[in-house]
C-alpha cells in the first residue's frame, strides 16, 4: 500500500540541463544539480547547484545549495552556499546567500543578505 522513498544517491554527479534557444514558462523542481542556457520565466527549486550559462536568463525566485551565473538573472535568490557571480553576468533584485564571490566586469544591481549556518 505505501511505497518506500528512494535513496536518492542515483542523482549524485547527474545534472539536468536547458540548452540554448529553449523556453520554458512555469516552475522547475529537482534534487540534482542543473544547468540552465535557455529561458525559464517561473520559479527554480534545486537541492543541488544551479548554473546559469552565459545564455541563460531566469525571471522568476530560486532556492538552492549554491549557484553560479554566467548569464541575466532577475527576481529573489536565496542559497545557503554560495553565489558565484561570473564577469558577463547581470543580477537585479534580491540575493540572500551563505556566501558571495562577485568576478570584475559583473553587472550586481541586488539587495544582499549574507547568511551563515547555523549548526
Amino acid at each position: 500500500m505505501f511505497e518506500k522513498v528512494k535513496n536518492q544517491d542515483h542523482l549524485l554527479g547527474k545534472t539536468n540541463r536547458i540548452v540554448d534557444g529553449t523556453t520554458i514558462i512555469g516552475n522547475i523542481t529537482t534534487q540534482a544539480d542543473f544547468r540552465l542556457d535557455g529561458k525559464l520565466t517561473g520559479n527554480f527549486t534545486s537541492e543541488g547547484k544551479i548554473v546559469i550559462g552565459p545564455t541563460g536568463e531566469v525571471i522568476g525566485d530560486i532556492i538552492c545549495k549554491s549557484i553560479d551565473v554566467e548569464g541575466v538573472f532577475s527576481g529573489k535568490l536565496q542559497s545557503e552556499g554560495m553565489l558565484n557571480v561570473k564577469s558577463k553576468a547581470h543580477i537585479t533584485g534580491e540575493v540572500i546567500v551563505g556566501k558571495l564571490a562577485v568576478e570584475p566586469g559583473a553587472r550586481f544591481e541586488a539587495s544582499c543578505e549574507m547568511r551563515t549556518q547555523t549548526k
